[in-house]
């Protein structure tokens, strides 16, 4: 499997009883493959994965499965703390109908000098046990992630079940390295870009996509920058850039953790969610935060 293009993270709707609204889901992901996306990441950090129960997760993935059967992959942001934890989990994902693992990094994983011989065992063992294809996950150490060092990330590369990486360092000189690095070492992974701060430029430096929380915002322009991007029309890139990366830059401005909340408000407000809401400790946006939003989706032309 070679992944590319756009890959939204996708939101989870809730009812007013923070119970998952099939209802919303299904609407919402025929919506997003009608745009033209190249896959739907689930249970991710933007689907509030890390706050719902193991059960609400292979939910989420059934429900999906159903609606939009193969005419996309299916990513499942897989989150744990321990090694038997996410093969459990990996093995739920794989019953439940994803094709493919979002790793996140696991507390496990931090401190210098790093362990690859820890990270990569994790990595094997989940492959080698739970049966999908992987996607390793660089976030940034700020955001509670793990960088790793590029003779880790060269072994992670290349273990067995990693097709991918998602780089999330939100620094576009470490995205560069990353990358060049990975072309030389290991060519034959999709690389793939999570950095929501510089969405054309993700593209011009190399991605083969973009797996992102801001791509189920601006779906359909961001169909089109990919598209530019593997034609080569760099001229579009920018433009299109320069249209969405606005209300990017507003929905994940300061405090980054609210990110998920304007997230479903927009969605709300464009009709794909019947609520905003988002389940506790996460908090709902105050009314100013609410128009503001409006304001946001209206200078996009989203509304």
């Amino acid at each position: 499997m070679k992944l590319k293009g756009i890959i939204p993270a996708i939101g989870t709707p809730m009812k007013s009883d923070c119970t998952i609204d099939t209802k919303s889901l299904k609407k919402y992901v025929r919506w997003l493959v009608d745009q033209g996306v190249h896959g739907l990441a689930v249970n991710a950090d933007t689907g509030e994965g890390p706050h719902l129960w193991p059960e609400e997760r292979k939910l989420v993935i059934e429900t999906i499965k159903s609606e939009i059967g193969n005419k996309v992959p299916i990513v499942a942001g897989l989150s744990a703390m321990f090694t038997d934890q996410a093969v459990s989990e990996a093995k739920a994902a794989k019953e439940a109908g994803a094709d493919v693992l979002l790793m996140f990094p696991i507390p496990a994983f931090r401190g210098r000098p790093q362990s690859a011989d820890m990270i990569c065992g994790y990595h094997r063992r989940v492959y080698e046990e739970g049966g999908l294809p992987m996607i390793m996950f660089q976030l940034q150490d700020a955001l509670g992630g793990v960088e790793f060092e590029l003779d880790t990330l060269e072994r992670l590369a290349k273990t067995p079940g990693v097709i991918a990486i998602k780089e999330a360092g939100f620094e576009a000189n470490k995205y560069v390295r990353t990358f060049r690095y990975l072309r030389e070492v290991a060519p034959e992974i999709s690389l793939l870009s999570g950095n929501d701060n510089f969405l054309a430029e993700s593209m011009v430096l190399g991605a083969d996509g973009m797996l992102i929380g801001f791509g189920t915002l601006c779906v359909k322009e961001q169909v089109e920058l990919y598209n530019a991007s593997v034609c080569k029309d760099w001229e579009a890139v920018i433009a299109l850039g320069a249209k969405v990366q606005p209300l990017s830059d507003f929905i994940f401005s300061a405090p980054v953790r609210d990110y998920r909340a304007r997230t479903k408000e927009a969605l709300y407000q464009m009709g794909l969610f019947e609520a905003a809401m988002v389940r506790p400790p996460l908090l709902p946006l105050s009314e100013t935060e609410k128009a503001r939003v409006t304001v946001a989706l209206r200078a996009a032309g989203q509304l």
